[in-house]
């Protein structure tokens, strides 16, 4: 596999298989194990082949539990479950258990809390009132915390409430305290009657879900207003356009859809679960007549191997609960995707943000959907079309169907990460940027097509990258002419109309949903967000997730594409450690014993501290080296060494001693008093009386305050978190709150 340093860190991070933590397969063994195993129901052992081909080539790559569980011990290969909510302590807490084995498992779920009487209802077994479905989503929120995921997928889930539930504006607000309910995406379900009050500027009924009857009414405006003004602030609740999903349920006769999985892009019916995976697009492209073009010949021939292989994982799933693998074999639904849209642009020279690159859109998923069809009838046809096909949409066409739904485009955050391509159909994040890896060391990390177009224009050389690397694209670039500016087009200036035109354009022929998010910057107003969600409604997206930079706690603030200068808060990467520092050693008296104390410099100040604590070991030790690590990660991140001083000094244990007249509180309060004599022996060699350990800028410096980047660093790694495709994903470890 040709995998670039990050993929590797990230398969060996999360998905290659261990024992006792040690790893015991190669990336290579990865594809041979998912392949082989997905392809044992096949007589062809060409199969196999195929299956591992198309992901040793990074073509084609399935969502994470299969990569992760195929031929192991767990089994459990699907990343999507929806679970329905009965409005009992019975069913809450029946499903709030169903959860826990998904969860446990590796899959993300979703849920409609629509159907439990709002707060303050009447509850007749007791005489008392309900609390609501807040209330519940706390409870769940809590559970999914508790739930480790094998140690490999966080628990994620999706909270949807009718416009109409009476709880309606509880909900909504629901999220505006950002540490409240966050292993949550919350969407409001919003109803075409609900739409078209709000442009009659009218009032619409509320409804009791206990008893069906109204239950008050509100002004549609009003409540529209507020998901705008949430949306703007922290940019939760998104939005699902309920009675357009439903329209598009191929199976109507078995129930309705109420709710999605957790980044929206896969609606399905209670109990339903559906597997997804990717072609990665950057892949698809060729050289005929001397310019570049799709090459539809190998799109077709992966869309057919895609559907095959994604129809297999059904049969060959583990199911963590028995309605669930009932319900998902008798409409055998699928979710074929794309990823590398961007990259796929580029290498044809189309911008991304101009009609060129909306119709490319189109053309391709029209493409992919049409064979997709096309692969799951001849299935059908081979194998029998999914058990709930009668009474389908496809009953009338009369043409067999193996699976109910063929197509959906996911996030593909760590995926695209091992592909090494631009995430689901999203727009770059940046041509290049610098990465932190192991031990501080930072690496410039380029997009490969980018890079290799450069190379071919005879733009190429070390100090163009960098200064790219500075600023993540390369709008203000002469040297790179003009018409590759307007091609090389990062996240950052697409405007929000762009990103809904595309959205729209995959969703025409996508069977379920589009996951993505509409980034805006952070000047954005209410009325941005507006016309946005307007315009989704408009162009037939089935839902709406935004996101404007700087709108979470934690975000660096800035202005523009630059930090402002004295109020940058210092929550970037830590700059690097050189390879050769300078300092010296100390040795001072604690209570458990002799304290050490190493304090380490490089050219731009003070970088590190070391301590050794005597014979002491034990926790003494363990919380001494803590404490000097922090100090260390603190001065590489910017903190001026006497703030440390002042937080350390003076901690008091309860064994004080007294070395040569000055008391010794405890051993931070020791390192507290060595780095300041350290502080003072430089000013008084003649410095300036406080030795600057400030940082260098942060790695990749400008592009934290593009849209695109999350609120808060990777709570892993401390790396960068990227929103997009309606996720927040880490750049350097691949950790995902979506799961």
């Amino acid at each position: 596999m040709q995998l670039t340093d990050n993929a590797r860190t990230v398969l060996e991070r999360r998905y290659l298989a261990k024992i006792d933590g040690q790893i015991f397969e190669t990336p290579e063994d990865m594809l041979r194990r998912v392949a082989r195993n997905v392809a044992s129901l096949e007589e062809d052992p060409l199969w196999e082949e195929k299956f591992y081909e198309v992901m040793n080539n990074l073509e084609f790559l399935p969502n994470s539990p299969t990569l992760m569980n195929a031929g192991r011990e767990l089994q459990q290969l699907s990343a999507c479950f929806v679970l329905p909510i009965e409005d009992s302590m019975d069913g809450i807490f029946e499903t709030l258990k169903h959860t826990a084995l998904i969860q446990k498992s590796g899959g993300g779920t979703g849920f409609s809390f629509s159907r439990l009487r709002p707060n303050s209802d009447v509850v007749s077994t007791t005489g008392g009132v309900a609390s609501g479905p807040v209330s519940f989503m706390r409870c769940y929120n809590a559970a999914t915390d508790a739930i480790k995921q094998g140690g490999t997928r966080r628990g994620a889930n999706m909270g949807i409430l009718r416009v109409d539930h009476p709880d309606i504006l509880q909900f909504i607000q629901c999220k505006e305290d950002t540490s409240e309910i966050t292993n949550f995406n919350i969407s409001v379900a919003l109803t075409e009657g609900f739409m078209e009050a709000v442009d009659q500027d009218a009032s619409y009924k509320l409804v009791n879900p206990r008893t069906n009857e109204p239950s008050g009414e509100l002004k549609a405006r009003d409540v529209f207003d507020l998901i705008v003004e949430m949306a703007w602030k922290n940019g939760e609740p998104g939005i699902v356009f309920l009675d357009r999903l439903n329209e598009n349920n191929p199976t109507p006769q078995v129930g309705k859809i109420e709710a999605t999985n957790p980044c929206g892009e896969q609606p399905l019916l209670p109990y339903e679960s559906c597997n997804l995976g990717s072609i990665n697009l950057g892949k698809m492209a060729k050289v005929k007549d001397g310019q570049w073009v799709p090459d539809w010949d190998r799109l077709e021939e992966v869309v057919e191997i895609g559907v095959r292989f994604l129809d297999n994982v059904i049969d060959l799933n583990n199911y963590p609960i028995p309605v669930i693998r009932e319900m998902t074999l008798a409409n055998r639904k699928i979710g074929l995707g794309v990823m590398g849209f961007a990259d796929l642009l580029m290498r044809l020279g189309i911008p991304y943000n101009s009609e060129e690159g909306v119709e490319m859109a189109r053309k391709l998923m029209r493409f992919i959907q049409s064979k997709g069809h096309q692969a799951s009838a001849q299935l059908g046809a081979e194998r029998g079309s999914f058990p709930n096909y009668e009474g389908s949409i496809f009953e009338k066409t009369g043409r067999p169907m193996r699976n109910a739904t063929v197509t959906t485009i996911a996030p593909t955050g760590t995926i695209s990460i091992i592909a090494g391509c631009s995430g689901g159909i999203e727009p770059v994040f940046a041509l290049a940027f610098t990465r932190t890896v192991l031990d501080d060391d930072r690496l410039i990390e380029v997009n490969a097509q980018f890079e290799e177009i450069l190379k071919e224009e005879g733009l190429y050389h070390p100090e163009l990258i960098e200064s790219v690397a500075e600023q993540g694209h390369v709008r203000d670039l002469e040297e790179i002419p003009e018409e590759l500016r307007r091609v090389f087009v990062t996240a950052y200036e697409v405007s929000p109309q762009w990103h809904i035109r595309m959205q729209a354009a995959f969703q025409e022929f996508t069977d379920n949903a589009v996951s993505k998010t509409v980034n805006f910057p952070a000047e954005a107003t209410k009325k941005d967000i507006e016309q946005v969600y307007r315009l989704a409604y408009d162009l037939g997206c089935k839902g709406v997730t935004v996101y404007r930079a700087g709108s979470r706690e934690g975000e660096v603030l800035t202005v523009g594409h630059r930090k402002k200068e004295g109020r940058a808060r210092s929550q970037h990467a830590p700059r690097r450690r050189p390879v050769v520092t300078s300092g010296r050693t100390m040795r001072i008296k604690t209570g458990c014993g002799s304290l050490y104390v190493t304090i380490n410099e490089d050219e731009e100040g003070i970088c590190e501290v070391f301590t050794t604590i005597g014979k002491a070991g034990g926790c003494a030790a363990a919380f001494s080296e803590a404490t000097a690590r922090l100090i260390s990660l603190s001065l590489r991140s910017g903190v001026e060494p006497m703030q440390i001083v002042k937080q350390l000094k003076g901690i008091r244990c309860p064994h004080p001693i007294w070395q040569e007249g000055q008391q010794i509180l405890s051993c931070p309060d020791a390192i507290a008093q060595v780095l300041e004599q350290h502080l003072q022996g430089k000013a008084g060699e003649g410095e300036t009386g406080q030795i600057s350990a400030n940082s260098r800028p942060a790695s990749g410096r400008g592009l934290e305050s593009s849209p695109i980047f999350s609120n808060l660093n990777c709570p892993e790694c401390g790396g960068r978190m990227v929103e997009e495709s309606g996720c927040s994903t880490c750049l350097d470890c691949g950790f995902s709150r979506c799961g």
